[in-house]
C-alpha cells in the first residue's frame, strides 16, 4: 500500500498521548510484503519497525483583536468667505455766508444770488457828475463773458431782478449780480458717521410734530440715512 504525504499530517494530528506532551513518536511498520504503515503504537509482531520523534502540532495562539479606536471626527473644511467692500460715500460740510452749517453728498454747495457790488469783483470809485453820482464797473468773467455796470444820473442803469429765472453756471454774472456757492469741505469718516447719527436723531424729534406731508419726506430721508449708516459705518 502506497501512502501519500498528507497521511503524515493526519497521523501527527491524530497521535495519542496526553494533550500536554511536547513530542509524539511515529512508528513506521513494514510487513513481509513490503507494505508500509504509519501508526502511533508499536508495530505488530513480524513487522519491521522504525520510529521517529516529532513535535506535536499545536494551534497558534488566538490573535488578539484590538478594539477599534475612536477616531476624532474630521474637522469640516474651512469655507472661503468673499467679502465685497465698497468705499464709504463722502460727506461734506458746507458753510453759508452767515455761518450756518449743513451736510451734503458733494462739495458743490448751495448756489446763492449775490449783488455784484457785494462780491469780490472790482468796483471803480464813485464820482459826482453834474450834481449827481456816477460810477462805472467793467470786467471779464471767463473767456467770453463781460459785464458793464454804471451808476449815477448820467446813464441810468436797469434795476437788477430780485430772483433770477434760472441758476447759471458757477461764477456767471448777469444784471448786476452773480451766483456763488457755499464753501464745502469733506469730513473724516468717523466725523461723517457722527453727523449722520445726529441728523437721524434730529429727524426723530421733528417727526412727531411734523405734518403728514412732511412725515413722508422725513421717512424717505431716514431710510437713506439708515442705509448709509449700515453700509459705511457698521451701525445696525
Amino acid at each position: 500500500m502506497n501512502l501519500k504525504r498528507p497521511l503524515w499530517l493526519l497521523l501527527m494530528m491524530a497521535a495519542g498521548g496526553s494533550l500536554h506532551a511536547a513530542e509524539v513518536t511515529i512508528y513506521r511498520c513494514t510487513d513481509a510484503g513490503g507494505r508500509l504503515t504509519l501508526r502511533d503504537t508499536p508495530c505488530r509482531a513480524g513487522q519491521q519497525q522504525q520510529t521517529r520523534s516529532m513535535l506535536r502540532p499545536t494551534d497558534p495562539p488566538a490573535r488578539r483583536v484590538s478594539a477599534p479606536r475612536d477616531r476624532a471626527p474630521a474637522a469640516p473644511a474651512e469655507r472661503t468667505r468673499i467679502v465685497v467692500m465698497t468705499a464709504p460715500r463722502p460727506v461734506f460740510e458746507c458753510i453759508t455766508p452767515d455761518g450756518e452749517r449743513y451736510t451734503s453728498e458733494n462739495d458743490a454747495g448751495q448756489p446763492r444770488w449775490v449783488p455784484l457790488w457785494t462780491s469780490v469783483y472790482p468796483v471803480l470809485p464813485v464820482e459826482r457828475v453834474h450834481g449827481g453820482v456816477y460810477g462805472q464797473v467793467r470786467g471779464r468773467i471767463g473767456r467770453e463773458g463781460r459785464y458793464d455796470l454804471r451808476l449815477g444820473d448820467r446813464e441810468p442803469r436797469p434795476t437788477p431782478p430780485l430772483i433770477p429765472p434760472t441758476t447759471p453756471a458757477y461764477g456767471y454774472a448777469a444784471a448786476g449780480g452773480t451766483w456763488v456757492r457755499d464753501t464745502c469741505h469733506r469730513l473724516p469718516p468717523q466725523e461723517a458717521c457722527a453727523r449722520l447719527q445726529d441728523r437721524r436723531y434730529e429727524l426723530d424729534r421733528r417727526y412727531h410734530s411734523a405734518l403728514q406731508s412732511d412725515r413722508v419726506r422725513i421717512d424717505t430721508e431716514q431710510r437713506g440715512i439708515d442705509a448709509q449708516l449700515t453700509q459705511d459705518c457698521g451701525v445696525n
